[in-house]
């Protein structure tokens, strides 16, 4: 059958029920949010003289919750306007409503009997063929369905959101034997299609895929922490970003999440394996239940493995705790030799053959937690998944992982780490010896462009199912290139379409990409339909390559950047100027550079996460790419008759005085980075095809080169008084420098035209002209050259 959805109800407001309500909103569904009805009055209540029947008492439950959701940091709405898409009411009163909701899902407390409770309501209720879900994340599914009917249960699964829903890719999918098969694909598909994430199909086992490998995986650190005699500072540093692991690593994140959950879970797993080999990885450590008895639980209760404190001088500092002592220490600086020798290895998949090769302690904890992992993972198969890629997609989509376990043991080498493994008392399961012994060594390969997985039912490399839509530019990497150089590769990817990747440090852009991006420009327009910019990198730019201009502003050798900032504003209106369709695609970090990239695509094709803005005014320039040049011209494109509108010029100029970073693609819109006609892409994955179709719908309507612009409204000195008016307001009200006033004049100054007695029409070069005037005066200040200086150091993206 067609099935739509339009309308989803979500039962109970926690922390989970709230964020997926509000991620529903994302999508542009409309949410009702339930919980039970208040018993009693508070104290704020009784003075208001409101009693129990009141809908403010009734429904103070959820009220609470949802507006706590979407005042969280991170955003749990891409736009807060998406708040109006969510109704909030009770259970008593409002349950009646789900009777005209398409899908209703279930995030109550997690207890067998509350749940079965609520069931009960919603099978009063609910119309026939309506979907049916919970969220649970540790209840058996099969439990759930007692004395339901035949039609819930046909239309009963499970569906496992990761918190923050929003941000965490994995949506794990539960069937049970009496699930409709069309259900299962019809949810796999709408999770991949419309919620933007990875959906893996799971047998209905303890925990699922993902937080029994991931909660196994963290609990094989600690026990190969306190084997090797490391510490919490030393583990964090291991276990973060140089493996492919979210920042917060192994401690930071469970202070964050809560020590409590992972010790619920934890204890839930070990209760339930009792098959299980790795078993008493589960029974936690003594010191985790001190530190559960003490109440040290994380962020909630202030202090976890870290502390946040104030030292003398009322300076903030994070201490981190000794697990032998159960004081907390000053933080101290990890270092091995292992990781000096991956400073030099930019992308994570070939550090690890480096990693668990090293010959110090910490090539010992690598060996020793990742060869656990290995064996444990292949000991779950057929149990928890029949195919290994399942295990990957789930972990990696539910802990922010960049490669998963099957993977990473790709990298290492699977013959040649077996031998190792063995000697140190690790032996994975027997399908392993024998997909060797058939001459398959490795878990994954790339056949003709498609990435296959090693399936071990039918002894052969098989197609991932469920990628066929996706361009994915690893697959190809052998095969399409048509051109590349340090900086840039450029890709066939079909139907006449070229794609251009950068893979420079954090994608920044120097000569090599300026050189690429004019080469794709060309290759295009001499045999093909069009051009996506895109690549599949942790981010998409963090803008130009700082150390370049700070080294030529060192030596005094302005020629040189002025020819620099020159040949970058050419190269971005070829993007915007050029006989072909270009269509940009950001996702991550656009900023400075890569935001007047974006800026200048004939279309856009962002991912949601898209965080992208004009942020060169926190090193102490300006954008100087045609960036301050785009968002006055934009401003004065959307005059219909008469003068430009000052209210909507001085919002473009605080965005680029302020350095304003819109934190989602949809927020984008509000600044006039993305516009009409441009597009954005729940799933990351589908992003590069969503741009190539984009490229082809231009081609297709005859594109036509454009003309640039000789007619972009400025105001002269008049819109001047206005803009300096305001800074100098703001410097006597110090919330600004002099040096940041110095900034803004600039600003201001290339906005309005420069030195013109009154509004006319100006060209866009020379817009440019100014603002690489601008640009290039402020790289001789010593203060621009200081906060230069202090970003490349730090090793951060251009960002205030």
């Amino acid at each position: 059958m067609k099935r739509t959805i339009n309308k989803v109800a979500v039962l109970g407001s926690g922390i989970m029920g709230s964020r997926i309500a509000c991620h529903f909103a994302n999508i542009g569904v409309e949410v009702l949010l339930l919980d039970i009805a208040s018993k009693e009055l508070n104290e704020k209540e009784e003075k208001a003289g409101l009693n129990l029947d009141h809908p403010k008492v009734r429904n103070r439950i959820v009220s609470d919750s949802f507006q706590s959701a979407i005042k969280a940091k991170p955003a749990a709405l891409y736009h807060k306007k998406f708040a109006k898409r969510i109704s909030l009411g009770n259970f008593d009163d409002d349950m009646p409503k789900i009777a005209d909701y398409d899908w209703i899902i279930e995030v109550v407390v997690e207890n067998l009997d509350i749940k079965k409770k609520v069931f009960d309501q919603v099978e009063k209720h609910r119309k026939a063929g309506s979907l049916i879900t919970s969220n649970t994340s540790g209840i058996p599914i099969h439990l759930m369905l007692d004395g339901r009917s035949e039609d819930f249960q046909k239309h009963f699964c499970g569906t496992h959101f990761f918190n923050p829903p929003r941000y965490l890719k994995l949506l794990e999918i539960i069937p049970t034997e009496k699930t409709d098969p069309e259900i299962v694909d019809f949810l796999m598909r709408y999770g991949d299609l419309y919620l933007g994430k990875s959906t893996v199909l799971c047998k209905d086992t303890p925990a699922f895929i993902a937080n029994r490998i991931g909660i196994y995986a963290i609990l094989k650190v600690i026990e190969s922490m306190q084997k090797l005699d490391l510490t919490v500072d030393q583990i964090d540093k291991l276990t973060g970003p140089v493996i492919g692991r979210p920042k917060s690593a192994t401690f930071r994140t469970s202070d964050v999440v809560g020590l409590d959950t992972l010790v619920k879970v934890a204890n839930n797993l070990y209760q339930a394996l009792e098959q299980d080999e790795g078993r008493e990885t589960f029974n936690l450590p003594e010191v985790v239940g001190k530190l559960e008895q003490n109440n040290w639980l994380g962020d909630k209760t202030g202090q976890g493995f870290y502390k946040k404190t104030k030292n003398e001088k009322g300076k903030t500092e994070i201490l981190t705790l000794d697990l032998k002592s159960l004081e907390y220490q000053p933080k101290q600086k990890a270092k091995f030799a292992t990781l000096d020798l991956t400073k030099s290895i930019e992308t994570v998949r070939p550090r690890f053959k480096v990693l668990l090769g090293g010959k110090d302690v910490a090539g010992e904890f690598y060996r020793d937690s990742f060869f656990a992992l290995f064996q444990y993972v292949t000991n779950r198969i057929p149990e928890v998944a029949d195919e290994l890629y399942k295990i990957d997609e789930a972990v990696c989509a539910g802990f922010g992982w960049e490669v998963g376990p099957f993977e990473t043991w790709d990298e290492v080498g699977l013959e040649k780490s077996l031998t190792q493994m063995e000697e140190m008392g690790y032996q994975p399961n027997e399908w392993v010896k024998e997909m060797i012994a058939s001459g398959a060594t490795s878990f994954y390969k790339v056949e003709d462009g498609i990435r296959k997985y090693y399936d071990i039912g039918s002894k052969s490399y098989q197609p991932i199912p469920g990628k066929e839509d996706f361009i994915l530019l690893d697959n190809i990497r052998k095969t399409n290139v048509v051109w590349e150089n340090t900086g840039v590769t450029v890709f066939d990817i079909g139907d006449g379409v070229l794609n251009l990747e950068f893979h420079t440090k954090m994608n920044t852009m120097g000569g090599d990409v300026v050189l690429g991006i004019n080469k794709a420009i060309e290759l295009a327009e001499d045999g093909y339909r069009g051009l996506v910019i895109a690549n599949e990198g942790v981010n998409f730019s963090a803008g130009a390559n700082l150390g370049l201009i700070f080294m030529n502003a060192i030596e005094q050798e302005y020629d040189e950047i002025n020819f620099m900032i020159a040949q970058f504003q050419k190269t971005m209106m070829r993007v915007r100027y050029s006989s072909i369709p270009v269509v940009v695609a950001p996702h991550g970090l656009a900023l400075g550079g890569g935001c007047e990239m974006t800026l200048h695509g004939d279309r856009v094709q962002a991912a949601a996460e898209t965080y992208i803005g004009l942020v060169e005014v926190g090193v102490g320039l300006i954008p100087g790419g045609g960036g301050t040049k785009e968002l006055t011209k934009r401003v004065s494109d959307a005059i219909e008759t008469g003068d430009v509108e000052l209210n909507a010029l001085q919002n473009a100029f605080m965005n680029i005085a302020t350095a304003k970073v819109a934190t989602s693609a949809h927020e984008a819109f509000d600044m006039n980075i993305l516009r009409r006609g441009d597009g954005v892409s729940l799933n990351k994955n589908r992003q590069i095809a969503d741009a190539k179709q984009k490229v082809l719908e231009l081609a297709d309507a005859g594109y036509t080169q454009p003309v640039q612009s000789k007619s972009i409204r400025v105001q002269g000195r008049t819109g001047m008084a206005l803009f300096l008016a305001g800074v100098n307001g703001m410097r006597m009200g110090e919330y600004i420098s002099d040096h940041d006033v110095k900034i803004a004049k600039k600003i201001a100054n290339v906005m309005c035209g420069g030195e013109l007695s009154y509004p006319q029409d100006v060209s866009e070069q020379y817009l440019l002209d100014l603002e690489r005037e601008a640009f290039l005066s402020l790289t001789g200040e010593k203060k621009t050259l200081e906060r230069i200086q202090a970003i490349i150091q730090g090793g951060k993206p251009l960002r205030n």
